[in-house]
């Protein structure tokens, strides 16, 4: 369970990342380049975190959409040309503070302060 603990708090952490990109909200998203980066970016890590981990918490944790995260790293990994920003802010506004909740949660399931 210790990597698993990694991963979840790794996940946790490039939320809170794009939290704070993204606090100036949509119109600053959409007009600099240098957040999309970085929010991409942290996308792609959170995706890879969420790869990594234990099929055994996948299986216990199926309110997790793991699968979905993997396949959207995927998306921005291998298809970024064809990339659709509106796409990637709606996951940073609809799906990445559900996300964080739930990770927090099992966190605190597992014994790992978030």
């Amino acid at each position: 369970m210790r990597d698993d603990r990694l991963y979840l708090i790794h996940i946790c952490e490039c939320i809170d990342r794009i939290e704070k990109y993204t606090c100036s909200g949509k119109k600053e998203f959409f007009e600099n380049t240098k957040t999309q980066d970085a929010v991409l970016r942290n996308l792609q890590t959170l995706g890879e975190s969420a790869r990594h981990a234990s099929e055994e918490l996948k299986a216990n944790h199926p309110e997790v959409k793991w699968r979905r995260i993997v396949g959207f790293r995927n998306v921005l990994v291998h298809e970024y040309l064809g990339l659709k920003l509106d796409l990637v802010w709606e996951v940073v506004d609809q799906f990445l503070p559900e996300l964080k909740s739930t990770i927090q949660a099992i966190l605190k399931e597992i014994g790992e302060e978030p």
